[in-house]
């Protein structure tokens, strides 16, 4: 079980307890941390994208030059399991994450057993998007956390508090632990940059979706504001006989009290491969 975190997320947003509830379903658990982040390679000889310059681009219908794409990052999955001597996998990816899961199933079909999508999109324009509040707080410049740690964790706090669905009680102290285990480990802004312009050039996926094979899963909060829940329901519409997960209240987070709805609902669709 391949578990693909995030836009700028560290594999420890994947929490312990979640992968040892994931594990005790019997499955043997693998979480990364994608390029750029956290102890992964950090293309840190490749310039910062100026994202004025890339919607201009993309408006212009013009080439767009970015570091790397999703494309390379779902390789970089596949590459994982090749290194691990795993032929295939089910994989189960959040957010930008799903969006990797995504192109994996539709590009690498002989790789996967399942696919879950969580909390992600196909990338089709005409989607709803974010809540302009949750992008101002998602793009706010940071305070550098060697300087002004509790700064820095307040910036993210909120962002993490805002995102969260108002159903489920928001556990400060676990977002706290954790942000401030992914500052130890690596803080890398231009990374998550160069991640956010892999997602900007990435296009719609509906088309290569149709082509997916796998028993797949989509998981999407109904309270999301950063990828709304049409996003979730679009992903599964357009993978032929995707089952379609929508959870009451949860936002762009899995908080605790939903571990096991989640992992029941990612061994059910593993169950059909």
């Amino acid at each position: 079980m391949l578990l693909i975190c995030g836009l700028g997320m560290q594999m420890i947003r994947w929490t312990e307890p979640f992968c040892q509830e994931l594990a005790a379903s019997g499955h043997r658990v693998i979480r990364f941390d994608n390029r750029d982040s956290g102890w992964s390679t950090h293309f840190t000889d490749s310039a910062v994208p100026d994202f004025a310059e890339l919607a201009s681009a993309m408006m212009a219908g013009h080439r767009l030059h970015v570091p790397y794409t999703l494309f390379d990052m779902a390789a970089d999955a596949i590459g994982l399991l090749d290194q691990l001597g795993i032929e295939q996998a089910h994989v189960v990816g959040r957010s930008m994450g799903g969006m990797s899961a995504q192109i994996m199933a539709s590009h690498h079909a002989s790789r996967l057993l399942s696919l879950t999508s969580i909390m992600s999109s196909t990338g089709n324009p005409s989607l709803p998007q974010a809540d302009a509040d949750v992008m101002g707080l998602m793009l706010r410049p940071a305070p550098d956390p060697t300087d002004d740690l509790e700064g820095f964790l307040d910036l993210r706090l909120a962002f993490a508090r805002r995102i969260a669905g108002r159903n489920f009680p928001f556990n400060e102290a676990l977002h706290r632990a954790i942000v401030r285990g992914e500052v130890r480990r690596s803080h890398d802004p231009a990374g998550t940059a160069r991640q956010l312009a892999a997602m900007a050039v990435a296009g719609e996926r509906r088309a290569a979706l149709a082509t997916v094979t796998a028993p797949s899963c989509i998981i999407h909060g109904t309270d999301d504001p950063l990828i709304p829940a049409a996003c979730g329901l679009d992903t599964a519409l357009s993978i032929p006989d995707a089952l379609y997960i929508p959870i009451e209240g949860m936002g762009h987070d899995v908080p605790a009290e939903l571990y096991k709805t989640v992992i029941d609902s990612i061994c059910a669709v593993a169950m059909k491969a």
